[in-house]
C-alpha cells in the first residue's frame, strides 16, 4: 500500500492521509473484484483450489459418497419423496409415447427409484440394465427391481449401471423384497453392471431406452457421455435425463460465500457449479439428438435446519465433490457463521422458522435419429397464415375472442 501512495504522500496534508489511504484502498479491492468477474469459471476454480479446469470432479469420491447415500437410504421404508416426485415427472414422460422400448438403461443417480417407477407395465420394456459407480446402489436397486411387475412401459429386461458398488447391492436387496411378492413372470430380466457414465459398456445400437435421474450434473465430460448414449440407442430410441440446475440451494451457495468472506477474507466454491437451463438444448444438440426437448421445473423444500439440509443431500448422494485440494475444506467456525447466515436470511416464520432450499431440476427429452423421425418444415412452405387459422377456429366454435384483424361474432350482430 506504501508503494502505492508513495508519489501522492508528499503534497498531501496529515488530515488527507487517512482519506487517501481509504481511497486506494478501495481501488486496489475494486481492481480484485474486476480481476475475478472476468476470469473464466474454470480458471476461478482452478485458483480455488482445483488440480485440473477439464476435470471438475472426483468421480471417485463421488461413487463414496453414493455408497454412503446407499447405507443411508437402507432405512428408509419407501422412497426419498423428492426423489420419487422427480423420478415421477420423468417417466410420465413415457406416457406419451406410443412406441414400446424392450430394453432399458438406468444410468445412476436415483436409479432404484427408477427402477421402482418403470413397474407396472410401462413402456413394454422387458429387460433393465442397472448401471453405477457405487456398488451399494446396485445392491439397493436389486431390491427395488423385483417390484417391476408388469413391467411399465413395457419393460422387459432392466440393466443398472451404477459407479458405487454400495448403490448396486441396496438395489438387489430392494428386487429381492419385491420379487417374493411379485409373479416372477412379470418382472422384467435385469442385469447390474459397476460402470461409469463416462465411459458406457454399450455396443453401438444395442438399447431402445436410457434413463438418467440425476445423475448427469456430477459427470465431467456431459457432451461426451450424451454422444455415447445416442450412440448406444436403436434408432427411433429415446433418452430421458433430468440433471439438476443453477439455482438449485442457491441459498446455500450464498450464505457459504457470506460466511468465507466474512471469517476467511475471499471466496472459494463449496457447492458445486452445475448447468444453467440454456445449456441443456445445447447439449442435446451437440450430441445430435432428434426432436430435443428441454422442460424445467422448481421445487422448493423446507428444513428445520441448515443441518438438515445437509444431512438430505447426503441422503441423495449429492454432497459436493470438487477436486479440491487437501486442506481447503469448510472450518468449523465457518460452517457455523454459514448456518447462521441461512437462518437469518432464508428463515419462514410462517412454517415454524423451518429454511427453504430451492431445487431447480432440468428434464431433457432426447430421440435417437432415423428415417421415420419427424423434421420440422422449411421455413415459408407454410400455406395457412395463423390469422386464417385463428378465424377458422372461430366460425366451427373452437375458440372464443377475436383474431388480429378480425371481428368476433358478437360484434358482427351488435
Amino acid at each position: 500500500m506504501s508503494c502505492l501512495l508513495a508519489p501522492t504522500l508528499p503534497c498531501l496534508r496529515q488530515s488527507g492521509l487517512a482519506a487517501a489511504l481509504r481511497i486506494a484502498w478501495q481501488q486496489q479491492q475494486q481492481q480484485q473484484q474486476q480481476q475475478w468477474l472476468h476470469t473464466s469459471s474454470a480458471q476461478q476454480m482452478l485458483q480455488a483450489g482445483l488440480e485440473n479446469p477439464m476435470d471438475l470432479f472426483d468421480r471417485s469420491q463421488k461413487a463414496v459418497q453414493r455408497d454412503r447415500a446407499a447405507l443411508l437410504r437402507r432405512s428408509l421404508h419407501r422412497p426419498d419423496p423428492l426423489l420419487l416426485h422427480i423420478t415421477e415427472r420423468l417417466l410420465d414422460r413415457l406416457e406419451d409415447c406410443l412406441s414400446s422400448f424392450p430394453t432399458a438403461v438406468i444410468l445412476g443417480g436415483a436409479g432404484e427409484v427408477v427402477a421402482q417407477g418403470l413397474a407396472g407395465g410401462r413402456a413394454g420394456v422387458q429387460r433393465v440394465i442397472h448401471m453405477d459407480t457405487s456398488q451399494g446402489m446396485l445392491e439397493l436397486a436389486k431390491v427395488v427391481a423385483q417390484g417391476l411387475a408388469g413391467g411399465r412401459a413395457g419393460v422387459q429386461h432392466v440393466i443398472h449401471m451404477d459407479t458405487s458398488p454400495g448403490m448396486l447391492e441396496l438395489a438387489k436387496e430392494r428386487a429381492a423384497e419385491q420379487q417374493a411378492r411379485h409373479p416372477p413372470g412379470h418382472v422384467p430380466e435385469t442385469s447390474y453392471v459397476l460402470a461409469d457414465e463416462e465411459y458406457l459398456p454399450l455396443a453401438d445400437g444395442s438399447v431402445d431406452l436410457i434413463v438418467s435421474c440425476l445423475g448427469l450434473h456430477w459427470v465431467n465430460d456431459v457432451p461426451g457421455t450424451l454422444a455415447q448414449i445416442r450412440r448406444a440407442l436403436k434408432p427411433d430410441g429415446l433418452f430421458l435425463g433430468a440433471m439438476l440446475g443453477g439455482q438449485t440451494v442457491q441459498e446455500l451457495r450464498i450464505s457459504c460465500s457470506l460466511a468465507q468472506q466474512e471469517r476467511q477474507g475471499g471466496v472459494s466454491p463449496f457447492v458445486s457449479p452445475l448447468a444453467q437451463v440454456r445449456d441443456a438444448g445445447n447439449l442435446l444438440t451437440r450430441a445430435e439428438l432428434a426432436l430435443p426437448t428441454v422442460d424445467v421445473d422448481t421445487f422448493v423444500m423446507r428444513y428445520s435446519s441448515a443441518v438438515s439440509l445437509v444431512s438430505h443431500l447426503r441422503l441423495m448422494g449429492e454432497s459436493n465433490a470438487l477436486q479440491v485440494k487437501r486442506g481447503s475444506g469448510l472450518s468449523r467456525d465457518t460452517a457455523l457463521a454459514a448456518a447462521a447466515a441461512y437462518q437469518s436470511l432464508y428463515c419462514d416464520e410462517e412454517e415454524g422458522d423451518h429454511i427453504q432450499a430451492t431445487y431447480q431440476v432440468m428434464f431433457m427429452t432426447g430421440w435417437s435419429p432415423s428415417s421415420s423421425t419427424p423434421k420440422a418444415a422449411k421455413r415459408g412452405s407454410a400455406t395457412v397464415s395463423f390469422h386464417e387459422m385463428a378465424e377458422e377456429l372461430q366460425k366451427r366454435g373452437a375458440v372464443a375472442g377475436r383474431a388480429e384483424g378480425g371481428s368476433s361474432s358478437n360484434d358482427s350482430q351488435q
